[in-house]
């Protein structure tokens, strides 16, 4: 009983509830005058057109069953004004008790209850005892994203949902969830924030300022890593008290930048393994396009390991007898001087000093735009929304202010002979139909691409994208560098640096007796020691019990991993 009067109570108190009552209300009064005129119809016919006289309880009565189509057939009309009228309340019962008052019901009564109870289900506080977990702030493409990969290394995490309804559907999808007010105390006191590993404000960057300096005042010590949107609140986040600020749509344009072919070839820099650096380079116009890697000898000239190999967006493992073909991208590791040393070696040589092209004047499009510069690259830009001119003037060496799909503008603005063209703006379908178009139009052309949902990854590639990186991959895998205490490492969309604690059915044995890339397709790359030392992997390393290894791959190999040796 108490359960049913609280139930009661959530649906009727709320104020949002009340246009349902409201609602109820109208159509009930409705289905009672509709039912007494009906009735007095009938005590009009009958009397004056059939010559019987009934009761109003008769007449009532009357009027329902024909309305519920229940047509006993007890009572009737014998002329055909009376049958008329009966057709008519027919029909009108039909439309009012048949088809109107199920959807009344469902969509003001039952579906409000079923809120209500949903609401009194939804988690509002951790179990007891969690401690070490990870607190979001909200479920975005990047927490999305970042899940994944918490779920992989079986950290403890929690999202936070204002609203309960969502709460329960979230939880019921097997996301750990918790209800409540993002910049409320309470919420974060139920999510023992004070024993928390970690807390990602992704919200606004308005929100995100107010929820530092709430968990603030709850607890002084636990980390904080704060999105910002605008390159001002920078500042603001980390006087708040913000540990780690990371302003994604800066480091994306910048990531997205670094990835261009222009000028004098070089290497670029994607991540370091304690002193070790992981780098890229290109090999079109040079002596190594088209050799095995056998005949190259970087590991002798050089001392660089090559680890994989980009091939039109696929990262591809290697071997010895591994052909470079003209767009290859190799991924070499080793020390600062041997990267230099290689790049010494590249920039003799020639790429294409033409304009680069960005498509897309937006803040990531700026922020490459403004990075590639800063190199010496000139950059042509092609922005589609007129307003945005006297905003742009300046940001590259030439603007074009039109539709990127219009041949006549794209040619204008030098994709012919461009090196690299880069694909900014936000919107998933436009940056894969742009991708096929340049594609097509220039064959040699480098098409690097943002993307903002993973499901269009594999398209995009499809489409022809060399290189594609999305800004809820470039958050996750900073916030995983903090958790992990590591250098982030953007190799691309779809491939990860992980780093697994040696498995005890590993422990003792050779890197090579170990079969790891034959059973889980990852590659080892190096051993990252118990004080922090990362070793570079070769075949006789033995792998110790406490060490970790640093492998590269996709999220599925590293499931296989986990099965292969758990």
């Amino acid at each position: 009983m108490k359960f049913l009067t609280s139930q009661l109570l959530s649906l009727l108190i709320p104020v949002r509830s009340r246009p349902n009552i409201r609602a109820l209300v109208s159509y009930s009064l409705l289905l009672i005058v509709t039912v007494v005129l009906f009735a007095a119809g009938f005590h009009l016919i009958m009397y004056h057109v059939e010559g019987q006289e009934h009761s109003w309880v008769t007449g009532i009565y009357w009027a329902l069953t024909v309305m519920t189509t229940l047509g006993f057939g007890d009572i009737t009309f014998h002329s055909d004004l009376g049958r008329l009228f009966s057709l008519v309340v027919l029909l009108t019962g039909v439309v009012l008790l048949l088809i109107v008052l199920p959807f009344v019901f469902i969509r003001f009564f039952y579906a409000p209850w079923m809120e209500a109870r949903m609401r009194f289900h939804a988690p509002r506080a951790v179990p007891p005892g969690t401690q070490g977990h990870v607190i979001l702030c909200g479920l975005d493409s990047l927490a999305t994203s970042l899940l994944a990969r918490l779920r992989l290394h079986g950290i403890t995490h929690f999202v936070i949902e204002p609203d309960p309804v969502k709460a329960v559907q979230l939880h019921i999808d097997g996301v750990p969830v918790v209800t409540g007010g993002v910049e409320n105390r309470a919420t974060y006191e139920a999510l023992e924030v004070t024993k928390a590993r970690m807390v990602v404000a992704n919200c606004a960057d308005t929100t995100n300022t107010n929820v530092t300096l709430t968990i603030r005042d709850l607890s002084p010590q636990v980390p904080i890593a704060a999105v910002a949107e605008h390159e001002q609140s920078i500042d603001l986040l980390e006087l708040s008290g913000s540990n780690h600020v990371l302003p994604l749509k800066l480091r994306l344009g910048e990531h997205l930048a670094n990835r261009v072919s222009a000028g004098h070839l070089h290497c670029h820099v994607v991540g370091r393994l304690g002193d070790l650096l992981i780098a890229e380079f290109p090999v079109h116009n040079t002596p190594l396009a088209g050799r095995p890697l056998r005949e190259m000898q970087l590991r002798e000239t050089f001392g660089l390991n090559v680890v994989a190999v980009w091939e039109r967006g696929r990262l591809v493992p290697v071997t010895p007898d591994t052909i470079l073909a003209d767009g290859s991208f190799p991924v070499v590791m080793g020390s600062s001087e041997q990267v230099t040393k290689l790049d010494t070696y590249l920039v003799i040589y020639n790429t294409n000093f033409n304009p680069v092209l960005v498509i897309g004047g937006g803040k990531v499009g700026c922020v490459t735009t403004q990075t590639l510069r800063s190199r010496g690259v000139t950059v042509h830009m092609i922005e589609r929304d007129e307003a945005l001119r006297s905003s742009l003037e300046g940001v590259a060496d030439k603007l074009f202010i039109g539709d990127a799909a219009d041949l006549e503008l794209l040619m204008g603005a030098g994709l012919a002979d461009a090196p690299s063209v880069l694909l900014t703006t936000n919107d998933d379908a436009m940056n894969i139909y742009l991708a096929v178009y340049c594609r097509r139009l220039n064959p040699e052309l480098r098409v690097i691409s943002r993307i903002t949902h993973e499901r269009n990854i594999e398209a995009i590639h499809r489409a022809g994208a060399d290189f594609v990186l999305s800004y809820a991959s470039l958050g996750a895998e900073a916030v995983m560098s903090l958790l992990q205490s590591r250098e982030s490492v953007i190799l691309g969309e779809g491939f990860d640096l992980f780093y697994v604690p040696v498995p005890a059915s590993l422990a003792g044995q050779t890197l090579a007796s170990s079969h790891i890339r034959a059973r889980a397709g990852l590659n080892v790359l190096a051993l990252r020691l118990p004080d922090g030392e990362v070793v570079p992997a070769t075949a006789s390393m033995v792998l110790e019990p406490d060490c970790e290894l640093v492998m590269l791959g996709s999220e599925p190999q590293r499931r296989d991993f986990t099965e292969e040796f758990r």
